[in-house]
């Protein structure tokens, strides 16, 4: 029998907190830094127009730059992911309004969180906000295996087998996140889709509302007050 209930799937960095702050800028130079070693030869690294040049690419082609390292280069996931979230003090990089615990409990129904981001860090920044109890269930980047297979958000195919093994349909499934990519693709696997533009680096009010959206938010705080436009 499936679920009636609500399914909330949020996303973590940009959604429930300012990544774009300190954290993403710290991601992306340990990224650069492994890439350009990894793509490098006989110890030399290459520059850094080949190392943004072939990340943007991957992002591109496969929705993360880790799909097309793994694919490309034979990195191990868990390699590529130790390197790019070693921080030397993540916590003091962590920004986010206040009022998250009571917005995740004024939500009816269930909550995930889905990241694409590795399980220890995801961890870590929850359990600084204080969220981690909030959330019946944390699917990382680790977990989202399709037929063996390392299928990340944006996918398709990972998302239709979320909503089966959760034993609920697609429409009563909520998901809330700031990429457009990854709200296009839940709106046609036939998800709601909410999408938190406050930590966007242009200003959010000049952002047009996509057809594949249900409801745009400054604030992820701004759910309870939308909720019946989610229904």
């Amino acid at each position: 029998m499936k679920n009636t209930k609500a399914l909330w799937l949020f996303d973590l960095d940009d959604t429930l907190h300012d990544a774009s702050h300190a954290i993403f800028p710290a991601i992306n130079e340990n990224m650069n830094a492994f890439m350009a070693r990894t793509l490098g030869c006989s110890g030399v690294d290459v520059d850094a127009a080949t190392v943004n040049a072939t990340r943007e690419g991957y992002w591109r082609r496969y929705g993360a730059t880790l799909l097309g390292m793994v694919k490309h280069h034979q990195v191990r996931p868990e390699e590529f992911l130790r390197q790019a979230h070693h921080f030397d003090d993540l916590f003091s990089m962590i920004r986010a309004e206040r009022g998250l615990i009571n917005l995740l409990k004024q939500l009816p129904g269930r909550k995930i969180l889905l990241t694409n981001a590795p399980h220890r860090y995801s961890k870590d920044v929850l359990r600084h906000l204080r969220l981690q109890r909030h959330f019946g269930k944390h699917i990382s980047i680790e977990s989202m295996h399709v037929h063996r297979q390392l299928r990340p958000k944006p996918s398709r195919h990972m998302l239709r087998q979320l909503i089966a093994r959760e034993r609920v349909t697609a429409g009563r499934c909520i998901l809330v996140e700031d990429t457009i990519a990854t709200l296009k693709a839940a709106k046609r696997v036939g998800m709601r889709t909410a999408w938190v533009t406050q930590y966007l680096n242009h200003n959010p009010g000049l952002i047009k509302r996509p057809s594949y959206v249900d409801v745009k938010l400054q604030s992820v705080r701004q759910l309870v007050r939308n909720v019946h436009r989610l229904r």
